[in-house]
């Protein structure tokens, strides 16, 4: 039977600090449940100490015919020197999104990697798609407007969702499921991805754009850009003070990709604006952060991705694609090395 382990790092603080204190606890347990580990174990023979940065080389004299690993949030960031002590190493089983801090060492080393960022994005594109809904409403203006009996009839109120133009920012695998969502409203959807074509545009029912005419022509930009050399610090004041009147910028990307002072002081002088993060750089911001005290940039604390019931479903993904490896089947969610510089 075929040797796994389970691979957690609870040091890895910088990818797990978004999380609830309830959920840091046990990540390995909230992500796989006693019934996806059951039905791992039908199918291997788990190791039964979990690896961790502080035991790996502990535990190596028992690891020698190690083939499988699954992992979550705190995957530890492994050497090219570790992985090569592990002659074995089949493949690694990652119930999460990016891959971007640990994969590249196993990539070059042959190691294949299952990503569970198709399960994660959901969540990401239902509440991206909530927020779009609402912000084309005027929501998020209209009750920081309402405030009491007599502001009911100037309280703002936004454009609605009909033909309304949105604009996303990268159309990766969460930027298309937001467009699949949107697909029942009738609204005029505009995409800013450099690796789009335009076959592929015309085939998702958008309409590829540069950058800054995003910004100037949406009523909702939502940022769903990869963290990377090329995008960080893209989103620049200039951007956000070319908006439309009473926009509305989302962000449930990337924090790193967003000049907060350029947003923050565009936003400082056009009040007309909102601005949703659900993500920050640094992440959680500072405790005196402009984020936290300007009245038309509301904060969320990184809740887009799974949370509670959710977070099952990547273990779910990644289960699946074990079983069809086992079966000799093709994998679906497998990163490509060539692709890895352009994913979150």
């Amino acid at each position: 039977m075929k040797k796994a382990a389970f691979f957690s790092d609870s040091t890895v603080t910088s990818e797990i600090e978004f999380m609830h204190r309830s959920e840091r606890a046990s990540i390995l347990e909230r992500v796989y449940p006693s019934d996806r580990m059951k039905r791992i174990a039908q199918n291997c023979d788990l190791f039964p100490t979990v690896i961790h940065s502080d035991n790996f080389e502990a535990c190596l004299p028992d690891l020698g015919n190690l083939e499988i690993i699954f992992s979550t949030w705190g995957m530890p960031p492994l050497t090219t020197r570790q992985i090569k002590k592990l002659p074995n190493l089949k493949i690694l089983f990652y119930a999460a999104g990016s891959v971007q801090r640990f994969a590249a060492p196993f990539l070059e080393n042959g190691i294949r990697i299952v990503s569970a960022g198709a399960a994660n994005s959901v969540p990401v594109a239902e509440f991206t798609q909530a927020q779009i809904i609402l912000a084309n409403k005027g929501y998020f203006r209209n009750i920081r407007e309402y405030t009491s009996p007599s502001t009911l009839s100037t309280a703002f109120r936004g454009p609605g969702n009909f033909r309304t133009t949105v604009a996303l920012l990268g159309a990766g695998m969460i930027g298309r499921n937001v467009i699949e969502l949107l697909k029942p409203f009738d609204l005029r959807i505009l995409v800013f991805d450099p690796f789009l074509s335009g076959a592929d545009a015309a085939a998702l029912h958008v309409e590829k754009v540069e950058l800054m005419d995003a910004f100037k022509q949406a009523q909702v930009v939502s940022n769903h850009l990869a963290d990377n050399p090329q995008t960080r610090g893209l989103l620049r004041e200039e951007h956000f003070s070319a908006m439309q009147p009473n926009a509305v910028f989302i962000n449930t990307g990337r924090g790193a990709t967003v000049n907060e002072e350029g947003m923050v002081h565009a936003l400082k002088e056009r009040t007309d604006l909102t601005a949703l993060l659900d993500v920050s750089h640094p992440e959680p911001p500072e405790e005196q952060a402009p984020v936290f005290q300007l009245p038309n940039i509301q904060i969320s604390s990184h809740i887009a991705g799974s949370i509670n019931h959710e977070i099952p479903r990547m273990a779910d993904l990644v289960i699946s694609e074990f079983e069809n490896w086992c079966a000799g089947k093709p994998l679906a969610h497998e990163i490509v090395p060539a692709k890895l510089a352009t994913m979150a």
